[in-house]
């Protein structure tokens, strides 16, 4: 009886032991996977697009400063005191201007490129849960996170499988 319970327990064990999987690992280089999607080319043409129509108003502001900066040079000694009084404060006020618009330019590029960035790594998030999960992945590391090391041997690369998720190749 005492061999057949420690028989028994030896199977159960070995059953056990059988069945546990070690964890398994994953990596991906999400800038690979990014750099593939057509969103992302879209949206780097849309900022590119974005980025030259505020360097043309500001070119076209600041034509505009100089211009007047001359006019008034060539009749600041012919002019009353008043007018170049005035004429001084339109020049610092359009410099001010350009000024407040380039940050306001800066500003809104950076956060239209953060909108549309922020839309295209959820769907790459997305699309590493869902294979991580289908997968039964413990864990998966970003290879360009600033990781010293991940062992390629010990940890499958999933960017393939990533990019095929999201319909890429």
């Amino acid at each position: 009886m005492k061999k057949f319970i420690i028989c028994a327990i030896c199977a159960i064990c070995g059953f056990t032991t059988a069945s546990a999987q070690a964890p398994k690992f994953g990596h991906v280089n999400t800038q690979e996977i990014i750099q593939a999607m057509p969103e992302f080319t879209t949206a780097r043409a849309e900022i590119e697009k974005l980025t030259e129509q505020y360097q043309n108003d500001l070119k076209s502001m600041q034509d505009e400063l100089q211009k007047k900066a001359e006019q008034f040079e060539k009749e600041e000694a012919t002019l009353p005191e008043n007018i170049k009084t005035r004429r001084n404060q339109e020049l610092q006020d359009l410099y001010q201007r350009i000024q407040q618009t380039y940050q306001d330019n800066d500003q809104a590029l950076a956060k239209a490129q953060q909108e549309k960035m922020q839309a295209i790594t959820s769907k790459v998030l997305d699309a590493i849960k869902v294979i991580g999960q289908e997968g039964g992945y413990v864990y998966i590391m970003e290879m360009g996170a600033g990781i010293p090391y991940i062992s390629t041997t010990l940890s499958t690369d999933l960017t393939a499988q990533v990019k095929a998720k999201l319909g890429l190749k």
